[in-house]
């Protein structure tokens, strides 16, 4: 059985391959578009989901520096960012570890740039906020998660989830 731990590291690439910077990086969470449900024959509310439609999904990179590579995200277009990393994962059964490659690509929309601060001797907290249109998640070669909004497509392990949306829409 193999145990995943921790992140050992990973890069922010721009447009796939030009290293922009040394980061922290907070990815957008998935949060369904919901509508509460209610009525006769129900014992209560239900804060349902509309099928395969997300809300706002956010993208912070915190920059330990600004360099001339990261002001380039502030232009406004959707950017292409590849975060790149190595997990770590222990054998239990072995005693060994081994290293898992995991991508995560966004196509996000410039929404803040904060250029930090400027004190001798410490990290500039510069920041960078976009609003995510594109994400795709891999692990190990593998589409985990692939949701592009505006052609709209949501696929969950290659399936893609609005197939039946998508037929009954003509598409």
């Amino acid at each position: 059985m193999k145990r995943p731990e921790k992140l050992i590291s990973y890069k922010v690439y721009l447009d796939g391959t030009e290293l922009i910077g040394t980061a922290d990086v907070k990815l957008p969470s998935l949060d369904a578009i919901t509508e509460t449900v209610k009525g006769a024959g129900m014992a209560g509310e239900v804060e349902s989901p509309t099928f395969g439609h997300f809300g706002p999904m956010g993208i912070t990179i915190n920059w330990v520096k600004i360099t001339g590579d990261i002001s380039k995200l502030a232009k406004q277009k959707a950017h292409h960012l590849d975060m790149r990393g190595a997990g770590q994962q222990y054998d239990v059964s072995t005693g060994e570890y081994s290293v898992v490659p995991q991508k995560v690509v966004v196509k996000a929309i410039p929404k803040k740039t904060d250029l930090g601060k400027l004190e001798v001797g410490a990290k500039q907290d510069a920041s960078w906020e976009g609003e995510v249109v594109y994400l795709k998640l891999s692990v190990e070669g593998k589409e985990k998660i692939e949701l592009d909004k505006f052609n709209y497509i949501f696929k969950v392990d290659g399936e893609e989830q609005l197939a039946d949306i998508k037929a009954a829409l003509g598409m």
